[in-house]
């Protein structure tokens, strides 16, 4: 698994890209393009583009681990 270069919510930017993504939980960028599809993943889609809003990861983040991640 690869180690991911944030160390704190307050690094990340106002809307995560799919790379950000990749970055903050340490997968693979096909794993994170898969997992911005998910039904339950909280995507804005504008355009083309998908982004995905800073609060409403770190929420989806602290479902999905029991509170997980530190601030």
């Amino acid at each position: 698994m690869k180690t991911s270069e944030y160390k704190s919510y307050d690094d990340l930017t106002l809307f995560l890209n799919a790379a950000t993504v990749t970055k903050v939980l340490g997968i693979a960028p096909s794993s994170s393009y898969e997992l911005m599809h998910e039904a339950d993943f909280p995507v804005l889609k504008t355009g083309n583009r998908l982004v995905v809003p800073k609060e409403k990861f770190i929420h989806w983040v602290e479902q999905h681990t029991q509170g997980g991640v530190s601030q």
